[in-house]
């Protein structure tokens, strides 16, 4: 079998993959803090986990996947090694209250910041389906929340400051002393010495108060007011951030070192580093072997931004008309490694490669689709091999295509890394508006049967105007909502 090959953010390089108990796989996955529906560009990074996991699993490899679900103690202002500004959840409790007050009430009670948690954490769940992400049909262990590990954040907290990585200020705060990691900056590349000169953003006065060092990142904070708080050895308060991630992943998974951590690039300073500093601090072993990261998505070569009206969530674009099984494609289809510029015509694109394979896998019964090892599925291993070469592997399967094989069942057994054409895609329930438009279409299948041109254009006119698109081919009659981004 072709070696696998990933690129390793902790060593900037390619490197064969070997877990460190094969066949499996153990990887933690940054997940959503819920305090607002998951946009297009969370979401990159939740499908290149999830099309990481398919791969692993195709080639023979137990995947543990675990993605923490963060729902207190991220800050507004979390660019900074110490977070900094208001705590995100208690933002969204106070948003939606004031929208409960004006009549728009999502949450029942957005008084409690634990319920606007539980209604964000649903809707992310909701739109990882959607998406056919398999960790959102797994056993919800798998998903940690943080506010359900809190006992375990404060028992790491406690070994780092016995072992001198963690101190305690004035006012009750506790802070890890990135003085006593000297590795720190190994994965970003911020390193203390770079830092002393300014790298990694300018710290405040008031971010200083308290610290040994400027850099020094918060562990717990105390804070009797706060909506959530925990007692804890240092007082009421809640865990900083960071090191929530090192405590959800080493229990959900059992270990101390994990096979592979991902994220956002995003997440690559401050967080991703603060994570290797207390973990390892706390264990005296390496935190994860393989630290992958995705680029930034822009949108029409922009910044997403709800200022330039161009942010978009999945539940956004569902409603829209755009198929969840094309929004995964093109959410998919641009290496991880690079920017992806979200586009209408990229979403066209990807909805006509997603209807060719529909077409091609519809005679094929995936119940009865056996193991193969055809020349396509090789050249398919062999282009994700390569650090998830996403453009080879779905090139090897339209060259194929092109060809019109006479078997298809490697299409299924290729989706089931892709999850395009997920067998739930064909059990989704017809809602009351498709019942209704389909019932147009058969009109206007009647009408060109009994060569009412007149009558037909007049039905296709009026779907056109409810933003249905109607196709006409020898099959048939099929329809679709028109994608729009406007």
């Amino acid at each position: 079998m072709t070696p696998i090959r990933f690129y390793n953010t902790l060593t900037n390089q390619l490197e064969d993959f070997a877990p460190i108990d094969p066949p499996v796989v153990r990887m933690y996955n940054c997940g959503p803090t819920v305090y607002d529906f998951a946009h297009i560009g969370n979401f990159r990074a939740f499908v290149f986990a999830d099309l990481l996991r398919r791969f692993l699993e195709f080639t023979g490899h137990e995947v543990r996947q675990v993605m923490n679900i963060t729902d207190v103690g991220h800050m507004t202002e979390d660019q900074l090694a110490d977070g900094g500004g208001q705590d995100k959840m208690e933002l969204a409790a106070q948003r939606l209250k004031a929208a409960k007050k004006s009549g728009v009430a999502d949450v029942e009670n957005p008084d409690d910041p634990f319920a606007v948690a539980r209604y964000f954490e649903k809707a992310f769940i909701d739109d990882a389906r959607a998406l056919r992400l398999k960790i959102a049909d797994d056993e919800a262990p798998r998903r940690p929340r943080a506010t359900e590990h809190v006992k375990q954040m404060i028992a790491m907290i406690e070994k780092l400051v016995a072992a001198d990585h963690a101190y305690v200020a004035g006012d009750g705060a506790v802070y890890y002393d990135v003085s006593s990691f000297p590795q720190y900056g190994k994965l970003s590349g911020n390193t203390l010495d770079k830092l002393a000169h300014g790298a990694g953003g300018r710290v405040s006065e008031t971010d200083t108060a308290g610290k040994r060092n400027p850099h020094d990142f918060l562990l717990w904070k105390p804070d009797a007011k706060h909506l959530m708080k925990w007692d804890s050895p240092w007082g009421w308060g809640y865990p900083g951030w960071h090191i929530e991630c090192s405590a959800m992943s080493m229990s959900a998974l059992g270990v101390e070192t994990l096979d592979i951590h991902t994220g956002g690039e995003d997440n690559i300073f401050p967080h991703h580093e603060c994570e290797i500093a207390q973990s390892c601090g706390a264990t005296g072993k390496a935190f994860a072997r393989y630290w992958m990261h995705t680029r930034f998505l822009m949108v029409e070569g922009e910044k997403m931004s709800k200022s330039k009206g161009n942010f978009y969530t999945v539940r956004d674009l569902l409603k829209r008309g755009v198929d969840p099984a094309a929004l995964r494609l093109e959410l998919m289809r641009t290496h991880y490694r690079s920017n992806m510029n979200f586009t209408m015509k990229g979403l066209e694109d990807a909805h006509r490669m997603v209807e060719r394979w529909r077409a091609a896998a519809a005679g094929v019964d995936a119940q009865s689709v056996a193991a193969g090892d055809s020349d396509v599925e090789r050249d398919f291993v062999a282009a994700l091999s390569d650090d998830l070469n996403i453009s080879g592997a779905l090139g090897a399967i339209n060259k194929w295509l092109n060809d019109s094989p006479d078997d298809l069942s490697p299409l299924v057994r290729m989706n089931s890394v892709l999850g395009v054409l997920e067998a739930a895609e064909l059990e989704t329930e017809t809602s009351g508006d498709d019942a209704a438009i389909d019932a147009k279409v058969q009109q206007m299948a009647d009408a060109r049967a009994a060569k009412d041109w007149a009558a037909s254009d007049a039905i296709r006119d009026e779907l056109t105007a409810a933003g249905i698109e109607v196709q006409i081919s020898k099959q048939g009659i099929t329809w679709r909502r028109k994608m729009t981004l406007d």
